[in-house]
């Protein structure tokens, strides 16, 4: 028996939201997969993504809850005290529980299915470890995920410039931060750093927020939002330099006037790249792109020509988990079936900025509207809304969008209260193809946010 060749029907690189589903779809079709993972198990999401910004989010919203109270004739004796270490060491602790799930399902796969250990393509079908094994498959799975950008100039500043994923192993909160990126990251992670009393800075170099691109929507959230992160948009950086245990950054704006601050740290939120260089692609015949990443259709995600599929947030589109999981799942299976590849139908497009309040677009939002001309634009402004005011949160705007001609629903953009709940039901709406007099036809319940969506669809109609 030969140890340094491993054959197996379906390799699958990378162990991570995408890649386990990959792994349960081809073990479901009755063939033989490889799991491999070349750095620690418990996928992006568990460690550095969905859940601890969830729980760093959750301590500061807490503390934002109780600042508010004197609204409701609450009296406080005093100001609340944030304890960063116990901040920090519920965020390790917590996290580190989601990652053990993950890997407690890992370990309990067959050992003949998996393989921990970095690889590259040798050839075609044949990729290779660093100790010389040799893993043949008959079809392959790239589902390696991303990783972060970090822009040239802030290189030389080492362990002052961090990314997300340094973030959650800090053991104190820092007494201040520059946040470079006005992305969904930064915004979530600046508000909650801010929230919990770091004194944070939130540069930007064009216009941009949170990924809203509904001109109105996008105004009113910087307007809610901006405050607390000091944003600086269109913001130029000029100077970044290391001084002792801190940074010293320098900014210009449009108007010329510079500015030069002092932080601890420098939080990048330039956005990530599919991680595939170490995996030496230009060994393959596979086609590549102009950045060398693989061409590939998007409908099955099955490299052109080849028996390899990519998966997850290595496609380079929206790094969302449940998004992730689907192409996982689509790739196992058509890995398994292949050469029968299959389009399969798609979920509507949502996503959540996990800021307070809240923002939220359904089907790829205003950025999806190939033809402005033929949609209605129906809104609500959340500071009438009725239980928004109760519950003292009645601020934001919320665009619905229907097309002319049928009155069929298209999407939304939201920054307001609960607009995680808002977007699963538009989204849902979005799915199943209804129209706004439908979706009018439906149940709304006094009083509740939700009725803040009919009067924005009532609006479309009108």
């Amino acid at each position: 028996m030969d140890e340094t060749r491993i054959e197996c029907d379906v390799a699958i690189v990378g162990a991570g939201s995408a890649g386990l589903p990959a792994y349960r779809e081809v073990l479901r079709a009755g063939l033989t997969p490889l799991l491999i993972e070349g750095g620690p198990h418990g996928t992006m999401c568990a460690r550095v993504g969905c859940m601890p910004s969830k729980l760093l989010i959750a301590a500061a919203q807490s503390v934002a809850d109780m600042r508010h109270a004197d609204g409701f004739g609450i009296r406080m004796d005093s100001p609340p005290r944030v304890d960063g270490v116990a901040v920090m060491d519920r965020v390790r602790r917590e996290r580190d529980r989601f990652v053990r799930f993950v890997i407690d399902d890992v370990e309990a796969m067959p050992p003949a299915h998996r393989l921990d250990a970095s690889v590259e393509f040798l050839r075609d079908g044949v990729l290779r470890t660093g100790d010389g094994r040799e893993v043949h498959a008959r079809r392959i799975i790239l589902a390696t995920g991303t990783r972060p950008n970090v822009p040239a100039l802030y290189r030389p500043l080492g362990n002052l410039a961090i990314v997300n994923d340094d973030v959650f192993d800090w053991h104190d909160l820092p007494r201040s931060v520059l946040v470079v990126g006005a992305g969904v990251i930064g915004v979530e992670l600046g508000l909650a750093l801010s929230r919990l009393g770091v004194r944070v800075r939130v540069l930007n170099h064009s216009d941009s927020f949170a990924r809203l691109m509904d001109p109105a929507v996008r105004d009113v959230a910087v307007e809610l939002l901006a405050p607390e992160l000091s944003l600086v948009r269109r913001a130029r950086v000029t100077t970044v330099r290391r001084e002792s245990d801190q940074v010293v950054v320098g900014w210009s704006v449009e108007d010329g006037a510079e500015v030069t601050e002092r932080f601890d740290h420098v939080l990048l939120t330039a956005g990530r790249s599919p991680d595939l260089a170490p995996l030496h692609l230009e060994r393959t015949t596979m086609p590549l792109d102009e950045q060398g990443r693989p061409c590939f259709d998007p409908a099955t995600l099955q490299v052109y020509g080849q028996p390899v599929f990519l998966a997850g947030d290595v496609t380079g589109r929206h790094a969302i988990q449940h998004e992730a999981s689907d192409d996982g799942r689509l790739a196992g299976r058509n890995a398994a079936a292949w050469p029968d590849v299959r389009a399969l139908p798609r979920r509507a497009p949502m996503a959540v900025v996990f800021s307070e309040p809240q923002i939220m677009q359904v089907g790829g939002g205003h950025a999806a509207l190939t033809d402005p001309d033929a949609m209605v634009v129906g809104k609500v402004d959340w500071t009438r809304q009725g239980r928004s005011r109760v519950m003292q949160r009645n601020q934001g705007l919320l665009h619905v969008y229907m097309r002319k001609s049928d009155q069929r629903f298209l999407g939304a953009e939201m920054v307001g209260p609960d607009a995680e709940h808002v977007a699963h039901l538009l989204a849902w709406a979005l799915q199943m193809e209804l129209t706004v007099p439908q979706m009018l036809d439906l149940p709304f319940y006094h009083p509740t946010i939700e009725e803040g969506i009919r009067t924005a669809l009532r609006d479309a109609v009108r």
